[in-house]
């Protein structure tokens, strides 16, 4: 099947394309920037554009589907040239549902978590030799892609982002892939861009459960009130399955884990992701993986790629990376590295870099959330807040939202940096929590201060 891209290097897209190269598609694709890893994953796989930049006469009528990313405009000249040949074009979504229409499917909403749940589950199916079709948001370790289609599997596990499909399709993603089993881990308020109030968000996930397969399964955290409320309200001919944060403890630096078998120690650590392996597990065990063989697998699961990944360690000290932007998932990252390592000092450090993180409006949902940092730091840059098209956000407003009198702000990233190198770090933990890099931060040279 003859198939092009239309913005091929994005994350999700490119993924999509080496899935489909191994499938046996015929790949074409454009993009006007490509950045790593994409650049060289397309590279070895010959799917990288010879050159960058839009060709209409790219666009032919032999070409059997035409998959839009978002990064691409309503105006986007190839996109204008398949809709003037009447061309079959695809959102992400649309096209994973089509590859997926004979399966039984599986997608894991949520605000936060997502992608840590797949990843849980892909782990589980991965470690008992179970194949399975996915399509999950990090890379994971032992994973060569993000994205696998087969005809044969049974199963496809598919991460439901709630943001949009595309520019000409305006539906969240997880609208579209009408899912045979569900799980929704956490509802608060995001991408305010697009879902201007709290109502129309929350609205978005009562939709997701309208679509669940007449007598499909919608697992639920029953933790958190407004997934419970909107769960319990749905009256579509569904099982439901609610979890909880199960019991656990921490002893010297190690999360044990209360099982059937007795306490087990795993790798991962803080109650959001011991929440988030309660969800996996019902998963898991309606994917015909039993309890025992559940937990025999999870105890070896590191976590997801920048989901509080430990990147350095030393002697009384650590440090650690995470993709958390949304106030909530900032204050349960931030309890969790707390409640792991209580007797050392909390050093959290947040880059607002989000288009909601850096509305003037938005920022007073983040009272609170670094409240169990003992040293409390926010980094923004004024630049992010002009190339977003965002009214500035001032030292005042970022101030009063946290409601903490000793937050430490900083809008240039070298006196950042040069803030955060000179820091003492004998008996503390560092956490480095952003979508982005705090203007240029170095990881590799963090490492080198703490271990």
């Amino acid at each position: 099947m003859k198939t092009h891209f239309i913005a091929i290097g994005g994350s999700a897209m490119h993924n999509l394309a080496l899935a489909l190269k191994n499938k046996g598609y015929q790949i074409t694709g454009s993009d006007d920037a490509i950045f790593e890893p994409s650049r060289t994953r397309l590279d070895k796989k010959g799917l990288l554009p010879a050159e960058m930049g839009w060709y209409p006469e790219k666009i032919t009528a032999d070409i059997e589907a035409v998959i839009l990313g978002m990064h691409a405009k309503e105006d986007n000249p190839e996109l204008l040239k398949a809709q003037e040949l009447g061309l079959k074009i695809y959102s992400y979504p649309e096209f994973l549902f089509e590859q997926s229409k004979n399966k039984t499917r599986v997608v894991i909403g949520g605000s936060h978590g997502k992608t840590t749940i797949t990843s849980m589950i892909l782990h589980v199916m991965h470690y008992h030799d179970i194949a399975v079709d996915y399509m999950v948001g990090a890379q994971l370790e032992g994973f060569d892609t993000m994205v696998h289609l087969t005809e044969e599997n049974d199963f496809i596990v598919l991460e439901g982002d709630e943001y949009l499909s595309s520019p000409i399709d305006r539906r969240p993603k997880f609208h579209l892939y009408q899912p045979n089993i569900a799980l929704i881990s956490g509802i608060a308020w995001d991408h305010i861009n697009v879902f201007p109030t709290y109502e129309n968000y929350v609205a978005q996930f009562e939709t997701f459960i309208s679509k669940i397969t007449n007598g499909g399964i919608l697992v639920y955290n029953e933790d958190d009130v407004e997934v419970k409320r909107v769960a319990e309200a749905a009256t579509n001919p569904i099982r439901k399955l609610p979890y909880s944060t199960p019991s656990y403890k921490v002893e010297n630096g190690k999360t044990l884990l209360e099982t059937p078998e007795g306490d087990m120690p795993i790798e991962v650590f803080g109650a959001h992701n011991l929440n988030n392996l309660a969800g996996a597990k019902w998963i898991c065990q309606n994917m015909g993986v039993d309890e025992a063989d559940f937990y025999e697998a999870i105890a070896s699961f590191k976590g997801a790629s920048k989901r509080l990944e430990k990147i350095a360690e030393g002697k009384g000290k650590v440090a650690y990376k995470d993709f958390a932007h949304s106030p909530s998932k900032v204050a349960a990252t931030t309890k969790a590295v707390k409640e792991q390592y209580p007797d050392r000092t909390l050093i959290a450090c947040l880059e607002l870099h989000t288009y909601s993180s850096l509305n003037a409006e938005f920022l007073k949902e983040y009272e609170g959330a670094l409240e169990y940092a003992d040293v409390a730091v926010v980094f923004y840059s004024p630049d992010a807040v002009k190339i977003k098209q965002l009214e500035e956000v001032s030292y005042e407003q970022i101030a009063s939202a946290f409601n903490r009198k000793d937050l430490i702000i900083y809008t240039n990233p070298t006196e950042f940096k040069e803030y955060l190198f000179g820091l003492e770090f004998d008996n503390s933990a560092l956490l480095l929590m952003s979508s982005g890099n705090y203007g240029g931060l170095n990881f590799d040279e963090v490492k080198k201060i703490i271990a």
